[in-house]
């Protein structure tokens, strides 16, 4: 098994290499950037649930701790992105899927640094900072050795005690030493700041440091230091480094939309650019199983320190991305751009609808930027139906002031609904689902053989229609795929958890796949419609 994944990781090492390799050429006047997606194999489904539980603890921690906060203003990204739009510009970045790993993430390439050194990233919404696994030189005077396996994406730290928002036992504020593990394989990408003429490190004595970051440490030996950080997970998971910002290199192309975008990417004509100040964490110590195959994270969330909100304020403030199926072939991809996106963007499309201002086909619905949910993005749920029916499900449940709540989450691979609503929703779908054989499969309470005994082939079930309802008469369809989800050879399960109440209810990457997604950060809306999200 260690030499089978020691291969895989070879093989993407110098897939990626040779690709961020390829000579660039000039393009037209206006610019976009797009990241593409590509698919790996099923991760098990066991091991996904329970890493999805593992970041439900994080994001009701996250809830309770944003709850506490008094501030409720807009934060500095949204007013630069408010303050000094791009209208017609954009860029994307590859995407891949990560299922291979285990872990049911979205891998981003990504290329930091001057001159520019490639990573693969996980693309997570609900992260605030940027990292990469790092080793770094001259801040202490020599040389320190990268350590450990890898870890969960990044979580708020308690300011002045250092252990992981969510996840963590206490540390102290003395940057304590992390549990001892194993060093990283030989062929393991790690950032030189060394190496990089545009790196900065952020001083401790900083705002950035003492306000921005409330993952940072307390500890300041002197005002020049630079800012570290500490981590840690229930899970077992740390990570700890110092932040500092860099400049991350882009591909734009002409505005002529999301798809000339992507042509542009595959004939490599592109002309790079340098996006500056990106707040980037260089973590030099870290231990744990989760970002084994990544190497480290690209912060999505809606955070003034985050490479969205960036991206997006230079960038139109916005970004979108369109997941592909989970279970896709290798080679299937797909993209990240940030910038208006004309298969969704009112802005850069003449066909609009008169009511939502958005192109014909695509959905929209407010984007709930609170408070109490950053660095997530909610939305508002006025319930879910199955065959055109609406579930009896109590409105609270989707109410973030009565302590429920919905979050659009790339980082979490399963839907998991509050438990009145997942009640609801498994009770009308099994009902309709009844004449077929029950199994079982950890980690679901519905499974159903669905292979005909006769013939041995997948029978024809006619199988529920689920809809979820968002204000603003939006409504997000699903693939029957995304909700009665493959699991095994002849087997489907009913693809969803069943979460705490009160607790926030987590729209996952499986039931988001196969839809282009559009976060207009400067608007606060939400934008979405179905796609295969292949060129």
């Amino acid at each position: 098994m260690a030499g089978r994944r020691l291969m895989v990781l070879l093989l993407m090492v110098a897939a990626f290499l040779a690709a961020a390799a390829a000579p660039t050429g000039a393009s037209s006047k206006s610019s976009a950037v797009v990241f593409e997606l590509i698919h790996r194999e099923q991760a098990p489904w066991a091991e996904l649930a329970r890493m999805d539980r593992e970041r439900m603890a994080f994001i009701s921690s996250c809830r309770g701790r944003r709850a506490a906060e008094t501030g409720t203003s807009r934060t500095k990204a949204e007013h630069k992105a408010k303050a000094a739009p791009a209208a017609d510009e954009a860029f994307a970045m590859p995407l891949s899927s990560g299922a291979y790993t285990g872990t049911g993430q979205y891998f981003v390439r990504f290329r930091v640094g001057t001159p520019a050194q490639p990573f693969l990233l996980v693309a997570d919404t609900g992260s605030d900072l940027t990292w990469v696994k790092c080793r770094l030189c001259s801040i202490f005077g020599s040389c320190l050795p990268l350590l450990g396996g890898v870890v969960r994406s990044s979580a708020w730290a308690e300011r002045g005690t250092g252990y992981g928002y969510g996840y963590g036992a206490p540390a102290s504020n003395d940057s304590p030493s992390l549990p001892a593990s194993s060093s990283p394989p030989a062929q393991a990408r790690v950032f030189r700041p060394d190496d990089s003429r545009t790196w900065a490190p952020i001083p401790c004595s900083s705002d950035t440091c003492t306000a921005s970051l409330p993952f940072s440490l307390a500890s300041c030996p002197t005002p020049g230091s630079p800012c570290a950080y500490d981590y840690r997970y229930k899970d077992g998971s740390a990570a700890r480094g110092t932040v500092g910002t860099d400049s991350a290199t882009i591909a734009l192309s002409g505005a002529r939309g999301a798809a000339a975008a992507t042509a542009s990417t595959r004939n490599r004509k592109q002309r790079r650019a340098k996006l500056r100040g990106v707040v980037l964490g260089c973590t030099t110590s870290y231990n744990g199983d989760s970002f084994m195959a990544s190497d480290g994270v690209l912060s999505l969330g809606y955070s003034n320190i985050s490479f969205a909100s960036r991206a997006a304020a230079r960038f139109g403030g916005r970004f979108s991305y369109c997941l592909v199926d989970h279970l896709a072939p290798r080679n299937a991809t797909s993209y990240l751009t940030f910038g208006p996106n004309p298969a969704l963007s009112s802005s850069a499309s003449p066909k609009q609808t008169a009511c939502t201002g958005s192109p014909p086909g695509a959905r929209e619905t407010p984007l709930l930027l609170d408070h109490r949910m950053r660095p997530f993005y909610a939305v508002t749920v006025n319930g879910i139906s199955v065959d055109g029916e609406l579930l009896k499900i109590p409105r609270l449940v989707w109410d973030i002031e009565k302590g429920g709540g919905t979050i659009l989450d790339s980082g979490t691979s399963l839907t998991v609904l509050a438990s009145p609503a997942y009640r609801a929703v498994v009770a009308a779908l099994s009902k309709k689902l009844a004449g077929l054989p029950r199994v079982t499969m950890d980690p679901f309470d519905y499974c159903y053989n669905w292979t005909s005994p006769s013939t041995g082939e997948d029978l024809t079930v006619a199988v529920p229609e689920l809809a979820v309802h968002f204000a603003g008469s939006a409504r997000l369809q699903p693939p029957v795929k995304s909700y009665v989800i493959d699991a095994a050879p002849g087997v489907k399960c009913i693809g969803v958890q069943e979460g705490e109440w009160p607790g926030v209810s987590v729209i996952g990457n499986i039931l988001q796949q196969e839809h282009l997604w559009e976060f207009d950060i400067k608007n606060r809306r939400l934008r979405f419609k179905r796609s295969r999200c292949t060129q």
